[in-house]
């Protein structure tokens, strides 16, 4: 009944909602776009996955085109060129990983981070989001259990020989999700997403997806330590 109260209170036409929106909507469309290409890049080092890395890609297209009808139902323009920018330093990273061959720190980055990330974001936004968006995205966060399992399996497979990559990916990637999350604060907040929330839920998916590659409660609370010092 509190989230059916919260969505009511929620003008979806309101030019304070749909300029709020035009970031929001950019930046899930934007993070669809990377999943994609990064699937596709991931496919030239993985050869032996390079079937199963190309049907996650072909989702993560499907999901960019859901959420594009997002913004169209609602008469907004989403801001590309503010997406852009706001996932360029974790862009940069996985292109820089990729150039390098460092399979691990890619997977860290997509599969784990940009995953629990995006998961955390459509679960806080499913139930305050208009009818159409809530159908769109419930059918997507689906899909992303699946995208993250990917990287836990490989990891879990490999977990001895990336376990010094994948502590270092992390000191180096984690505080710019935090640095993403301060960055979208506000709009997130008019459309009905409390950033503790949006935090909770991030560190929820990300540790339990550490947890089953194969690191300990302590090394979990450790690793997590280098994205909170940021916030």
């Amino acid at each position: 009944m509190q989230e059916l109260a919260l969505r009511s209170e929620l003008d979806f036409n309101s030019e304070t909602y749909k300029d709020a929106y035009s970031r929001i909507n950019a930046i899930v469309i934007e993070g669809e776009q990377e999943a994609y290409q990064n699937y596709l890049d991931m496919a030239q080092l993985l050869p032996e996955d390079e079937a199963e890395l190309i049907r996650l890609s072909k989702m993560e297209n499907r999901h960019k085109k859901g959420f594009q009808a997002c913004g169209k139902n609602l008469n907004v323009t989403p801001d590309m060129d503010y997406a852009q920018q706001f996932f360029a330093e974790l862009h940069g990273n996985f292109q820089k990983a990729k150039a390098e061959g460092k399979i691990v720190t890619c997977l860290l980055i997509q599969s784990l981070i940009i995953e629990a990330f995006a998961i955390a974001a459509y679960n806080i936004y499913i139930p305050v989001a208009d009818p159409f968006a809530r159908k769109i995205t419930e059918g997507v966060v689906k899909d992303e259990y699946t995208h993250l399992n990917f990287g836990e399996v490989w990891l879990k497979e490999h977990f001895e020989a990336s376990k010094a990559e994948l502590e270092d990916a992390n000191k180096e990637n984690l505080p710019l999700v935090w640095q993403m999350l301060n960055q979208v604060e506000k709009d997130a907040e008019v459309l009905g997403m409390e950033k503790e929330a949006l935090v909770e839920d991030f560190m929820i998916s990300y540790g339990e997806a550490l947890s089953n590659i194969g690191f300990s409660t302590r090394e979990i609370m450790k690793m997590s330590a280098y994205g909170l010092r940021a916030a």
